[in-house]
């Protein structure tokens, strides 16, 4: 396997930076977040967060290099996100990273943010090809089967808005703060699930789409029914909507666990989930049931490693570089780049590739 490479990732909200070895070791791995700057918005500002990006980056590399102990001249690679995300930050680490190889005088490698993602798993456990991923965080859910590195076919994606973006939604329905998802499944463990009758969109249609947008909605009606909502209210209408997003999800989940089984028969069968709300221990169980329903066993970063980080950049950038993988410095930012172009689009307004 190649040497240690740096990866850069600006995608969002995360300004982060890591130094990751051939051999999966993880040298350096710090992130800032910005939580406190968009906490007063209740959810991301696409200018503030790149600006946040631009004060930062240049101090935040250079810890990830001092922690690794390695000067410049020892990187095998500099790796950083390309998109997608929001573009005024994928560009401040996209520029960074290019300077830092061209100064450097190493290989650049642009990373598709789902990529990281999806080949995370594999920087700590040994997860074998192929196998299938949920994808759940604020900007992105889908499900795919990834076949290789730069092999991925996509078996069903959002159809309207992502679940971590429905859960940021249903906390700022209910003035709980920001960010969303953490205190949504934290008032929920003290509520009842079934005192409110919240729509599982999509549930036992054929194929593997989601739909959270109606269930939102459904939630601010729930709300805005109540004369004034106590903290029981809320608590009550939290476990509901994670009860209906449990189902929904488990539901599309068992249907790509069918499809990915019947596709690839003769291999391990390994359901692995990344994004931020792999966090959630109430989705985290219900993804555990139906994955050993089907014959699967579950498998999930470190939490630390689910959210958006450098690591994950840095292994994706020394899985690629080990294949020969590298790019040119010409390459642009993408706001979007599927990770399988080849999808054909999804039903309904709104698709998010």
């Amino acid at each position: 396997m190649p040497g240690p490479v740096l990866g850069i990732e600006t995608s969002c909200d995360e300004t982060a930076a890591a130094v990751v070895t051939g051999e999966g070791a993880i040298l350096s791995n710090v992130v800032m977040s910005q939580i406190e700057e968009h906490r007063p918005y209740g959810g991301v500002v696409p200018e503030i967060a790149a600006r946040a990006h631009v004060e930062v980056i240049d101090e935040l590399v250079a810890r990830a290099m001092a922690e690794a102990g390695l000067a410049y001249a020892d990187l095998a690679a500099v790796a950083a996100t390309a998109g997608p995300g929001l573009i005024g930050g994928v560009l401040v680490g996209l520029m960074t990273g290019k300077a830092v190889a061209a100064a450097s005088g190493k290989p650049f490698i642009a990373v598709n943010h789902l990529e990281g993602h999806a080949l995370c798993v594999r920087l700590t456990e040994a997860v074998a090809f192929p196998y299938l991923m949920l994808l759940v965080s604020g900007g992105h859910c889908q499900l795919l089967a990834v076949e290789g590195v730069g092999r991925y076919r996509r078996l069903g994606t959002t159809i309207d808005d992502a679940l971590g973006e429905a859960f940021d939604k249903t906390a700022k329905i209910l003035s709980l703060g920001y960010p969303g998802g953490p205190l949504v499944e934290r008032a929920a463990a003290g509520g009842d699930a079934t005192r409110f009758a919240l729509p599982r969109p999509m549930l036992g249609r054929e194929g593997c789409d989601f739909s959270f947008s109606g269930l939102k909605t459904a939630v601010r009606r729930a709300h805005d029914g109540l004369d004034t909502a106590t903290a029981q209210d809320k608590a009550d209408i939290c476990a509901a909507f994670q009860a209906a997003a449990g189902d929904v999800v488990a539901d599309r989940v068992g249907q790509a666990l069918e499809i990915f089984a019947r596709d690839h028969p003769a291999t391990a069968r390994t359901l692995v989930v990344a994004g931020g709300v792999a966090a959630n221990r109430y989705l985290r169980a219900r993804l555990e049931a139906a994955a050993g329903a089907a014959g699967f066993t579950l498998k999930a970063p470190p939490p630390a490693l689910c959210t958006d980080n450098g690591a994950m950049i840095a292994w994706a950038g020394v899985e690629r570089l080990a294949l020969g993988l590298t790019d040119p410095l010409s390459t642009p930012a993408r706001a979007r780049w599927p990770l399988d172009p080849d999808a054909a689009p999804a039903p309904g307004a709104g698709v998010k590739a």
